[in-house]
């Protein structure tokens, strides 16, 4: 390290691990802690932008204080081959003043070329299975010289892919076909209950016509006699 670059920012933990599930989104923390007397500002960046979300993806962090960054991976549609993954952060910090805003914060304040006092860490990331189980064991890949844009601070609202809106959309699907069951043991038994009434009317017809008849029977007879 130069005269100008030192360790600003403790960050934990060293890499990103998510537990890997195809089709749901995952979210991991980072936890950073400024280890100076100093205010610090920090940036977030990745190699694969459109993959990741941050929030923060920026921000500044008091002396002797914590700052909580939330990084979720959208749903995937496939597994990386062997669950490796090749997507690299970089965690850049620069010693500000206690005046600046974040809104304030520029790419160019993280150059050893703005004068500041700063810092960069990488970090990888690495997928595990999403069942407790242990992590495969392998060679870690070298961080490298890698192209890294500015993080994401959330993804769009189409990007959303959440259990809970997918879970309530199962359950109204059972609702629905619950209530269509409903509906049609009902038109049965209301079709029942009027072909009951039909044979009710039927009946009393006929039984009118009989009483009819047999009255006419026993006129005709009287007057005959």
């Amino acid at each position: 390290m130069s005269s100008d670059s030192r360790e600003l920012l403790g960050i934990d933990p060293p890499e990103l691990l998510f537990p890997f599930e195809l089709k749901k989104q995952i979210s991991c923390s980072l936890h950073l802690t400024n280890k100076t007397d100093e205010y610090v500002a920090f940036k977030v960046k990745t190699t694969s932008p459109k993959k990741y979300c941050v929030r923060p993806n920026n921000g500044i962090v008091a002396p002797g204080s914590t700052s909580d960054v939330l990084v979720t991976m959208q749903a995937q549609r496939e597994a990386p081959p062997d669950m490796q993954c090749k997507d690299k952060f970089l965690v850049q910090s620069a010693i500000v003043k206690q005046d600046l805003a974040p809104k304030d914060i520029t790419g160019d304040m993280f150059t050893k070329e703005s004068g500041n006092v700063v810092d960069e860490v990488k970090l990888r990331v690495v997928y595990s299975p999403p069942q407790p189980t242990s992590l495969n064991g392998g060679s870690e890949e070298g961080l490298g010289s890698l192209s890294y844009q500015e993080a994401t601070k959330g993804p769009r609202e189409s990007e959303i892919i959440t259990s809970e809106p997918l879970a309530l959309i199962s359950k109204l699907k059972e609702e629905k076909n619950s209530a269509i069951q409903q509906n049609m043991k009902l038109q049965e038994e209301l079709d029942l209950l009027r072909r009951q009434i039909g044979v009710q009317h039927g009946g009393f017809s006929l039984v009118f016509v009989l009483v009819i008849a047999i009255l006419g029977i026993l006129l005709g007879f009287l007057i005959n006699r």
